[in-house]
């Protein structure tokens, strides 16, 4: 089962959870930066930093978040938690990237910075292996390099900070689909992001595996299909879906996009009494199908509490202060019930626990 905790631990009890990711999505007057809009081929990258005051000791950070899509909710949530971090350490925020999540736009953007004298590069990978010849050559460069969301390869980061512990998402989307499934039996699906994406591979897999389990037997998982985190795709995908397994009974789409897409598609055909959607996604997204019982239940994190967390991963590795080795541990103010972040093998630090939203809690969040 899922844990029932959002973010870091930066909150136990749901009312205190609500009044700081509130705090979270505004403070410092921050907004998202969906910069660089246009491919690379065409323009070139936008920069938008934080009016950050000064940092006690000296300026904070110049750091550039290229995230694997901006103008993506999602993304754009982390961005706001980023910009509130170089406000408390007097750094500067930019946030540049393609509007599609495809590893050969992400490059260009990556080489970009690499030349453009920024002190940290923080990046969700599109595809790890893809991206990494980049990040290595931004590494040679004396540029610290931090992996959010989506890991890039092995040696192509100085730390990775990772949403939440893979092994309890896989799980939690089996019990999903097991609760929404009448008798918990029947067929299912996933609709995934891109195929190359690391952490959605990693949820997929673990999922699989934690079908296995005796209390799942009755549950068979169809097919997976990839709608690479584009609206229109993941529509078509989940169109599909429908059409190829008419007696299907539940999407689950690990993905922020897909989970929304597929909601829609399942409402608007006019099914959502005999087909669930669960996965991944933004309360704000989903508010309504959670209301209307397309999607009694799904997960997440607190998505500008990663923003926060990545940006003061990077501070931290230009100051000095840290420098990705494993066992080495640090305090960010107001996450993890202010205990010591401790980085893992891999050079990981994780976030927190998901959190499950229901109708019962939905209407008290807002990102």
């Amino acid at each position: 089962m899922i844990a029932r905790s959002i973010g870091t631990g930066r909150v136990t009890a749901l009312g205190t959870a609500l009044v700081l990711l509130l705090a979270a999505c505004g403070g410092g007057g921050a907004s998202p930066s969906p910069a660089g809009e246009a491919t690379p081929a065409t323009t070139a990258p936008a920069e938008t930093p934080a009016e950050s005051p000064a940092a006690p000791g000296g300026a904070g950070p110049n750091v550039v978040f290229i995230p694997k899509a901006v103008n993506n909710p999602y993304f754009d949530a982390a961005a706001e938690g980023a910009q509130k971090a170089a406000g408390e350490l007097g750094g500067q925020f930019t946030q540049i990237g393609s509007n599609n999540a495809i590893a050969a736009e992400q490059i260009p953007f990556i080489q970009d910075a690499t030349t453009q004298g920024y002190d940290a590069i923080v990046v969700s990978a599109t595809g790890a292996d893809e991206v990494a010849p980049a990040l290595r050559a931004a590494m040679e460069a004396g540029i610290k390099v931090v992996g959010y969301d989506s890991s890039p390869a092995e040696g192509a980061y100085d730390v990775f900070v990772n949403q939440t512990d893979f092994s309890l998402i896989g799980g939690a989307m089996a019990q999903w689909a097991c609760d929404l499934a009448p008798d918990c039996s029947g067929e299912i699906a996933i609709l995934s992001a891109t195929a190359t994406a690391t952490n959605q591979n990693a949820w997929i897999a673990d999922m699989e595996q934690a079908l296995q389990d005796p209390q799942f037997a009755n549950l068979t998982l169809v097919e997976t299909v990839y709608g690479d985190d584009d609206p229109q795709k993941s529509t078509t995908q989940a169109q599909g879906l429908l059409q190829k397994y008419p007696n299907l009974k539940v999407i689950i789409a690990p993905t922020t996009v897909g989970i929304l897409a597929a909601a829609q598609v399942v409402k608007q055909a006019g099914v959502s009494d005999s087909v669930k959607v669960t996965g991944l996604g933004l309360p704000n997204d989903m508010k309504e199908f959670v209301r209307d019982g397309t999607t009694p239940k799904f997960g997440l994190w607190s998505v500008p509490d990663l923003g926060y967390l990545a940006y003061y991963v990077a501070a931290k590795l230009v100051a000095g202060e840290i420098t990705g080795a494993p066992g080495e541990t640090f305090t960010v103010p107001g996450l993890n019930n202010g205990q010591p972040y401790t980085i893992g093998d891999k050079s990981v630090v994780i976030l927190g626990p998901p959190f499950e939203f229901t109708p019962e809690n939905i209407d008290q969040f807002n990102f």
